[in-house]
């Protein structure tokens, strides 16, 4: 049973990122900002930081190409984006030290780094016409408020929780 409760947690984040969407306002503080919660992401990342090796960029993949099938139209962005940024966490956390305050920190740049990159292959192929500067004022900068306060709340649950399943797998 406790092999299903990782796939089932990131499941419900991925479900919850959407209901969030749904019922968040549309004007946030008398202005229109566009709140995008990566939920998943920073479930991934804390995963690839505290639980068993390579699972986080395993997940990446898998949910990386769930979330282009369900959400977008066009196929791979995600799928390379979840695992590069899982990855590139993982290497980052073997330099830095694995406290708190360092993990918050790099999912917050796992965090950007995604919107960057998924802003970036709009910019590519012409599916967005929002400048930079709109784009960081109106979307890059909320949406790292957001789960920043995201990822003060979950990140010691998720941490006891990863080092568990790391304990109980090399068991």
């Amino acid at each position: 049973m406790r092999k299903f409760l990782l796939p089932l947690l990131l499941m419900l984040f991925f479900i919850i990122e959407s209901i969030f969407v749904e019922l968040m306002p549309p004007k946030v503080f008398g202005n229109e900002y566009i709140l995008v919660p990566h939920f998943l992401m920073i479930a991934i990342i804390l995963l690839t930081v505290y639980g068993p090796k390579n699972y986080g960029v395993l997940y990446g993949f898998l949910f990386g190409l769930l979330f282009d099938i369900v959400y977008t139209e066009i196929m791979g962005i995600y799928l390379c984006l979840f695992p590069l940024v899982a990855y590139i966490c993982y290497k980052l956390m073997k330099i830095l030290q694995t406290n708190i305050v360092m993990v918050t920190f790099i999912s917050i740049v796992g965090v950007a780094l995604l919107e960057l990159g998924a802003y970036e292959m709009n910019v590519i192929i012409n599916r967005t016409n929002m400048t930079f500067a709109s784009y960081s004022m109106d979307r890059l900068i909320p949406t790292l408020t957001l789960n920043f306060i995201f990822i003060i709340l979950t990140v010691y649950p998720f941490k006891r929780h990863f080092e568990k399943l790391a304990l109980s797998l090399d068991a």
